[in-house]
């Protein structure tokens, strides 16, 4: 049976410009369930990683709710004080990001541990044993001690990827993940992404410019000028390919 892990009821966010009010999400109504791979379609300027930042709490909202739901709690996102919402976040949700963020002068194993040792949510040691199995599972143990700039962008994603699951949250957001990379690197890290998804019960939501990556996700959702323009489910696309 599956559950709802994520809830935003009626959410608008608006900003102030010198030009006035910007509006960049317009009643935002949507239910994630936990283990899908959701992906956010849209053009640049979409409002699609402002979606993002009201389902992490990095940004307020100007009116609305984000609900977090897990082991029978139901918790208001917003709600929480900005130190509160920090805590919440690096236990419950890891995010990749476009340019991959990776500080310089750490190794590929100290950027992982990195989000471990802020939350204490490991010991030293337990923390560089995680580290080292994150980056087996990304297929990139043998650089565990490299630094970032010695090894390729889809690598470095990969990376990423791992840190983000540093602390074994439920909740994975990516921005635009695959945006800088080759088409070929960019298939693979998605692979990554859904190989989560299917064998470790993560749920996933991932904003993209790329309309051809929406049949690739197990539901797809297209944002255009701040709203939720269209929903499609696997199931949707069956059906219509058994119209056709």
């Amino acid at each position: 049976m599956t559950s709802t892990i994520l809830e935003l009821q009626n959410v608008n966010k608006t900003y102030s410009t010198a030009a006035g009010d910007f509006v960049a999400l317009k009643n935002i109504n949507l239910e994630i369930t936990a283990g899908e791979f959701l992906g956010v379609v849209g053009k640049s300027g979409a409002g699609k990683s402002t979606l993002l930042n009201m389902l992490n709490g990095v940004d307020q909202l100007t009116s609305g709710e984000v609900c977090f739901q897990a082991e029978g709690e139901r918790l208001s996102i917003h709600q929480l004080t900005e130190d509160q919402r920090a805590s919440w976040r690096g236990k419950n949700m890891g995010v990749v990001y476009q340019s991959f963020q990776l500080l310089p002068m750490l190794t590929l194993a100290e950027n992982i541990m990195l989000p471990m040792d802020l939350s204490n949510h490991f010991n030293p040691r337990k923390a560089k044993e995680r580290a080292l199995e994150l980056l087996e599972l990304m297929e990139l143990a043998e650089h565990a001690h490299k630094l970032p700039s010695f090894i390729s962008g889809g690598q470095q994603q990969r990376v990423a990827i791992a840190r983000a699951l540093a602390n074994d949250p439920p909740v994975l957001v990516a921005d635009e993940p695959t945006g800088s990379l080759d088409s070929v690197t960019a298939d693979h890290i998605f692979d990554v992404f859904s190989q989560l998804v299917e064998e470790r019960g993560k749920t996933i939501i991932m904003v993209t410019h790329d309309l051809g990556l929406a049949s690739r996700f197990s539901r797809s959702l297209t944002i255009v000028d701040g709203e939720l323009a269209e929903a499609q489910t696997e199931f949707d696309r069956t059906m219509l390919r058994r119209r056709k």
